[in-house]
């Protein structure tokens, strides 16, 4: 007679995602989650917590997202693991001032209070205040005298939502309405179009003013960019080589490589010739991408996403354009 061996199946992490999303009684699924909360509290607040060192160096969830689940889900700072959270303000402040740092905080939250005693510490205090109370005046100009009066390098824009800082390659946002900041955002999702926008506005001041930007219908923007007419007609006929002209071995070798990557994140691309024979290349942004998750949706928009659509733009403006009308 045969026995038949059975073959231990452990539960995985679908089998979770699928019962809670099923039609199981409330019960069931509110006796999960309170198992699930039970294990991250004891995570935070006493495993990781009770070992210091472990708690700097190798924190028990990776990269602290616990914290961010706990500000996201505006928690104040008394319902975090104390210890913790001053370590991941102390790994944003060195890497802000480009100290070693056991991994980069990026994607970092912090409340406002923290992100500005990092980033504008002798006036932080002040700044509080002004944000807290929507005093915008004030608040510009400590930071304008900050550009203009004391050589920091930042640029910053105001919007209804969010207030925008850009420190290098680095983008902080504050989140008016929620009292946290995203410090060095890079995986994030872009979750608004005015967040969208506002990005791109920030960027098109610093690095291609002249290109033209504008919100199209209620789910897009659209960027375009122009190669003028003389720049295309100066290229090579045949296949650049690595000596030729930046024009010559860009439009034969890469030119059509990034339009093809950026298809991935772009609603559509267009190019067309406009009355003067430039061409113009215009990219229509959402925050969606061209991409879908495993379960057929359509993958959001990312600030390290809309960053190579921005780099094609500025490559463009200012490799082509710029030479061109100067």
């Amino acid at each position: 007679m045969e026995i038949k061996k059975f073959i231990n199946m452990p539960l995985e992490p679908k089998h979770y995602l699928k019962f809670l999303e099923s039609e199981a009684e409330v019960k069931d699924k509110s006796e999960l989650l309170d198992l699930l909360d039970k294990r991250i509290k004891n995570l935070c607040f006493d495993e990781c917590e009770r070992d210091r060192i472990v708690c700097t160096l190798t924190p028990m969830c990776s990269r602290r997202f616990l914290l961010r689940l706990r500000i996201k889900n505006n928690l104040t700072i008394e319902d975090l693991p104390q210890f913790c959270y001053s370590v991941h303000k102390g790994v944003v402040e060195r890497h802000f001032r480009s100290k070693t740092v056991v991994y980069r905080p990026y994607d970092a939250y912090l409340y406002l209070v923290d992100f500005l005693d990092i980033f504008f510490h002798g006036d932080y205090r002040k700044l509080n205040k002004f944000i807290s109370f929507q005093n915008w005046a004030e608040a510009k100009k400590i930071f304008d005298d900050r550009i203009n009066n004391r050589n920091e390098n930042f640029k910053y824009l105001l919007t209804e939502n969010y207030f925008f800082f850009k420190f290098e390659d680095k983008i902080h946002v504050i989140f008016l309405n929620e009292g946290y900041v995203l410090c060095n955002a890079n995986r994030e999702n872009i979750v608004s179009l005015e967040m969208l926008y506002s990005l791109c506005k920030l960027y098109a001041g610093i690095y291609f003013p002249e290109v033209n930007l504008r919100l199209h219908g209620s789910k897009h923007i659209e960027i375009t960019v122009k190669i003028p007419f003389d720049v295309l007609t100066n290229v090579k006929s045949e296949a650049a080589e690595i000596n030729d002209s930046k024009a010559d071995v860009y439009f034969w070798n890469t030119f059509w490589e990034d339009l093809n990557a950026l298809t991935q994140y772009c609603d559509e691309i267009h190019l067309q010739m406009d009355k003067n024979q430039n061409l113009e290349i215009a990219l229509s942004i959402s925050l969606l991408t061209s991409n879908y998750s495993e379960d057929e949706k359509r993958v959001p928009l990312r600030f390290r996403d809309l960053r190579r659509i921005l780099d094609f733009i500025i490559r463009i403006y200012s490799d082509f354009y710029i030479i061109w009308v100067e």
